[in-house]
């Protein structure tokens, strides 16, 4: 049997940080399945999966505990996957003027409607003409079979007058 592993990995960025955790999880039979790693504020920010055989899974979790005391790391054993539900995968694109609080609003409305955030990327860029923050964010959502994904975009669309909305089928 095969555990799979979720790490979280924060820590001052500099080279070598990426290398550091690939050869853990190479030299104790791991298998690095996917990942997403940043630099956000003078910090490297990562997660990732990674599988391992069941009877290797602790000599790696604790090879993984052993790297530099600098490096925080967090290691979830994954469930086994769930029962599998009838969702639709979507691609959500969106743009607004940047405020406190979008990420709260959008979130609750998409779980208002049960919508699943499997991926969340955002990012503040300059408006082109005005050079005003725009606030994009770029999302891969499990919607529920039955909700029409126009209902999705226009609650989304209520949220503000000057969001743009994009929804497509993944």
């Amino acid at each position: 049997m095969t555990t799979n592993l979720v790490l979280t990995v924060i820590g001052d960025d500099k080279p070598g940080l990426v290398e550091a955790l690939s050869q853990a999880i190479a030299n104790n039979s791991g298998n690095w399945l996917e990942s997403s790693m940043s630099h956000l504020a003078g910090k490297f920010a990562g997660i990732l999966r990674v599988s391992v055989a069941d009877a290797e899974a602790d000599k790696l979790i604790a090879a993984l505990q052993g790297l530099s005391p600098d490096l925080k790391l967090l290691i979830e054993r994954a469930a086994a996957g769930g029962a599998a539900e009838s969702f639709l995968t979507v691609t959500l694109n969106l743009v607004a003027n940047d405020r406190p609080g979008i990420i709260q609003e959008i979130s609750r409305a998409l779980a208002g409607l049960s919508v699943n955030v499997e991926k969340l990327s955002t990012r503040c860029v300059s408006a082109p003409m005005s050079g005003e923050t725009l606030f994009k964010a770029e999302a891969l959502l499990q919607v529920p079979a039955d909700l029409e994904l126009q209902k999705l975009q226009l609650e989304l669309e209520h949220l503000a007058d000057d969001l743009i909305v994009e929804i497509q089928s993944a």
